[in-house]
């Protein structure tokens, strides 16, 4: 099965995997699927989409939206488009 619209692909996410919180080695709580949870964001972002129009497939929006928020506040999404940009 090929990438879903919006979603990121194998050497997409490779790229940015490191940079995010929520991996086994942080503190604090470990992501279920960080990769998921990015690919739910792009696809609000991409589709210009409301966040209650989030599909299900990526969990419950509120927690989606929430999660999106606490990582604008921590910088999250800086560092990682630092990162890309640099490249």
């Amino acid at each position: 099965m090929g990438i879903k619209r919006y979603e990121l692909s194998k050497a997409q996410w490779s790229r940015i995997a490191l940079l995010v919180p929520g991996k086994s080695a942080d503190p604090g709580r470990t992501g279920a699927d960080n990769r998921l949870f990015v690919n739910g964001c792009l696809w609000v972002l991409r589709s210009g989409a409301h966040w209650c129009d989030l599909p299900e497939r990526y969990g419950k929006w509120k927690t989606v939206h929430r999660r999106f928020s606490r990582w604008c506040h921590a910088g999250v999404w800086e560092r990682v488009f630092e990162a890309l940009t640099a490249d």
